[in-house]
């Protein structure tokens, strides 16, 4: 009898990245300031890497990532708004692990490995005034206080100041499961995406509400796109959205959308680099334009190990792909789940009465 595969790709229970076993998420925010912090946490140290394509990035320890680095294992993600300020996120990250043991031993040293990624947020209509110390650190510390495996999307964590072209961003999950059975052989690999999004480009359509995400939406978590063709027409005029200048705001390096893939695959840094790099494709589909002079654009992977792929080569390269798509969707939902602050209206407000589960203009 002639051997087959059988492949079944939905996604997780939560539709987060925490799907992935043993991955918990944190975050925290300052109202006043509008703006947070979120923290991926692997239970154990994972593998990761990183890829940043944004001509504007602002990051902490991803030269540790590459593979002819001597770190092996991370302790956790940090995305922060603040721009640069937002780096010390990381360091209240590293005293909540510190404390609890968690990190790289030296001798007596306990020292957390935390690679971290900035967006800017700083001219959004919160109070930036905060004197000797900036918020990020305390932040940074909470975020880790919080950490479960449920969260919410939208105004949260780094996604709470962010905006997504002329709408509001926000934070963004997904996941798929992918299982797979050749003859004997049996496969489940899980992955998830988590994304705060602040992106120069847009993510819809230019005069529509269809977002470039919708031929990716699953179960209607995009609350179920309209169809491109139902009255809605790209501009073949290539119009091109990009922030626009408002009151109180300059336009320029005021962006970047910042991704971190998990999985439960067991991957090294180098396969884990080109999971990232594939899973930029994700950006490209779901914001145009993107990976711009004024953005900081950067994904993360980390693995868990706890899953062999049983082909490396051609799991890799599916594993990718479903990288890619995950945080297509992520990006989707974090703008999808955002509600209006300031000056940024939210895409339900402003779409919400062309969406319904079918996808059918009403």
């Amino acid at each position: 009898m002639e051997n087959f595969a059988q492949t079944m790709i939905k996604p997780g229970p939560k539709n987060l990245i925490t799907d992935v076993p043993g991955i918990k998420v944190g975050n925290a925010v300052d109202d006043h300031v509008r703006s947070g912090v979120t923290m991926i946490f692997p239970d154990m140290p994972a593998v990761a890497a990183a890829d940043v394509r944004g001509g504007g990035p602002g990051t902490r320890e991803t030269d540790a990532l590459k593979a002819d680095c001597t770190v092996e294992r991370i302790h956790a993600i940090v995305f922060s708004g603040g721009s640069a300020y937002g780096l010390a996120a990381a360091d209240g990250v590293m005293s909540w692990l510190a404390q609890r043991k968690i990190g790289f031993q030296l001798a007596h040293a306990v020292i957390p490995i935390v690679p971290s990624a900035i967006l800017f947020d700083l001219l959004n209509g919160g109070d930036k005034n905060w004197g000797k110390h900036s918020p990020y650190f305390s932040l940074g510390f909470q975020a880790a206080e919080q950490l479960a495996e449920d969260f919410e999307l939208g105004n949260t964590g780094a996604g709470l100041g962010a905006h997504a072209g002329p709408l509001k961003g926000g934070l963004g999950s997904a996941s798929f499961i992918f299982k797979e059975r050749t003859g004997d052989s049996f496969e489940q690999i899980t992955v998830g995406a988590i994304v705060a999004v602040n992106s120069a480009g847009a993510v819809t359509m230019p005069g529509s509400p269809v977002m470039w995400a919708a031929p990716y939406e699953q179960n209607s978590e995009l609350g179920g796109q309209p169809k491109p063709d139902n009255g809605y027409r790209m501009n073949f005029d290539y119009e091109i959205q990009i922030l626009p200048q408002t009151s109180g705001e300059e336009p320029g390096r005021t962006h970047t959308t910042l991704a971190a893939v998990a999985t439960d695959a067991d991957l090294t840094k180098a396969q884990a680099k080109r999971v990232a790099v594939m899973a930029q494709d994700g950006l490209a589909r779901a914001i145009r334009p993107v990976h711009s002079p004024l953005d900081g654009d950067s994904v993360f992977v980390l693995s868990t190990g706890r899953k062999k792929l049983s082909d490396p080569a051609a799991g890799l390269a599916k594993l990718g792909m479903l990288a890619a798509d995950c945080v297509t969707r992520a990006i989707a939902r974090g703008v999808y789940e955002a509600k209006t602050l300031g000056q940024r209206e939210c895409y339900q407000s402003r779409y919400g009465q062309y969406l319904n589960k079918n996808g059918e203009q009403i």
